[in-house]
């Protein structure tokens, strides 16, 4: 059974809808006793960093999430992977959940639009399961404002934005993805069978 953390991240439901097109069992939910019992765990989110953590640390599910990542898989997606960094810069500084070293800050790309909204593509950088048979140049769909400053070690996949913009990270049992794989299409799905095969 899979687990998508509800702390009212508000593509939660989107993900879910994914996963019931996979034929996949989940639960939402925001009981520490069902990510225990999960085998793996999917953390959403859009939306501001410091309300993200705020909401989440509300839930009182943040040191269960930690001890979690020892065991098992975790998914975290667009917000959701900005908060498995150290912290964040978006409106103050954040504490997030330090499960990758690395922080979040604001994209400053000449002469692009903030947010990065629409279809771009993934540069492969490291071998990480997750991306398997996506094939060559795949493209995945974005919607942010703010990126992730990280080791090259812990970027499966960057994007062009202006520069390189890591947009698939790993370290462990820990996955990201900067886009949203529940709304793009095929390779999002594979993206998502992939990480159900873990």
């Amino acid at each position: 059974m899979l687990a998508i953390i509800d702390y009212g991240a508000g593509n939660l439901f989107s993900v879910k809808n994914a996963l019931d097109h996979l034929g996949v069992p989940c639960a939402v939910t925001k009981d520490a006793a069902e990510l225990e019992k999960a085998d793996r765990i999917i953390l959403p989110g859009v939306g501001a960093f410091p309300d993200a953590m705020k909401a989440l640390g509300e839930t009182g599910l943040i040191d269960t999430i930690k001890e979690q990542t020892k065991k098992k898989p975790l998914l975290g997606i667009c917000l959701g992977m900005q908060m498995l960094f150290d912290k964040s810069f978006e409106f103050g500084e954040t504490e997030g959940l330090g499960l990758i070293h690395g922080t979040v800050e604001l994209m400053t790309p000449p002469d692009l639009l903030i947010p990065q909204i629409g279809w771009n593509r993934l540069i492969y950088n490291e071998k990480c399961p997750i991306l398997d048979g996506l094939g060559d140049e795949p493209y995945v769909y974005f919607v942010h404002s703010y990126a992730a400053k990280c080791a090259p070690e812990n970027v499966a996949a960057y994007t062009d934005y202006g520069g390189n913009v890591p947009a698939c990270v790993f370290s462990g049992n820990v996955y990201g993805c900067q886009f949203h794989p529940e709304k793009s299409g095929e390779k999002g799905l594979q993206i998502l069978r992939n990480f159900l095969a873990l």
